[in-house]
């Protein structure tokens, strides 16, 4: 054993043992992000670098970094080496974007399969697929709201994630009613009698039932965010792991923010003392 031990030691102090390691701890256990956009913001900021989890939801297929290579076949088509749980509802999720697989997005995961979406401008109704008596049991009743004999819950993560924000000077709604006209749209458009209307429109409302097996992610920077609402829900084959914890951040102007170095993801989003950050 101590034979075994030494020559290990050995080895992983050269190159080729310092590099395997490297790939071993990034292939299985946690690899390094930096968040690029403000689409998160205020939990995660422009300029975190933080750790992903990669065993959160199993291990996913190894790529080189950077390359964004395989270094492995999908074995059971499913992205990941070991199928593992399932993202939860409420979850901020590394994934691959589905529409560009070398490109790594995080997001909010907020409905999972056979959940039902309506959106208006600054208002999110999600119809949980458990049901109404679920909704009861785990909602005010001031977030209840029936729209066509159906039990939906309004903006039913706000009050937990004191991150998630709505910017009043915009109207994504518009945005988006621009996009649909203008290129493939992810929701799609519907009356809703019960909603407020406005009569220059067909519709008043934006609509998605989430396909089985996939996970709806939006940003918490809900009216600056190209998520879900765009350009779809996200298999699990994409999913790549949970952050973890920030080991370094600093703003547009290079100051370090010593207050979120060593912080867990989980610790952060739930504080509103960590979102004042800029």
């Amino acid at each position: 054993m101590k034979s075994f031990l030494k020559k290990f030691f050995t080895w992983s102090n050269s190159w080729t043992g310092t590099i395997v390691i490297v790939l071993l701890i990034i292939f299985f256990i946690a690899q390094a992000f930096v968040i690029p956009s403000g689409s998160m913001k205020k939990t995660l900021l422009i300029g975190d670098y933080l750790f992903v989890k990669k065993f959160s939801y199993g291990i996913p297929t190894p790529h080189l970094p950077w390359l964004e290579v395989k270094v492995l076949p999908d074995f059971f088509g499913n992205g990941h080496l070991i199928e593992g749980n399932r993202p939860k509802r409420g979850d901020i999720v590394v994934f691959r974007f589905p529409k560009e697989h070398k490109v790594h997005y995080v997001k909010r995961m907020i409905a999972v399969g056979g959940d039902e979406i309506l959106f208006q401008d600054k208002h999110l109704y999600i119809s949980f697929h458990e049901g109404e008596k679920w909704m009861k049991n785990n909602y005010s009743t001031d977030k209840l709201i029936t729209i066509s004999g159906k039990t939906w819950v309004l903006n039913p993560y706000k009050d937990k994630f004191p991150g998630i924000q709505y910017d009043e000077n915009v109207n994504l709604f518009e945005q988006m009613k621009m996009f649909l006209a203008s290129s493939d749209f992810a929701m799609q458009p519907v009356i809703v009698e019960e909603l407020p209307r406005d009569f220059n429109t067909s519709f008043n409302a934006f609509y998605k039932k989430i396909p089985m097996g996939e996970f709806y992610m939006v940003g918490d920077n809900r009216d600056h965010s190209n998520d879900s609402r765009f350009w779809g829900s996200v298999p699990y084959k994409l999913i790549v792991g949970k952050p973890w914890f920030i080991y370094f951040s600093w703003d547009d102007d290079y100051k370090i923010r010593w207050n979120r170095i060593g912080r867990f993801i989980d610790t952060i989003q739930r504080d509103a003392s960590f979102l004042d950050g800029k």
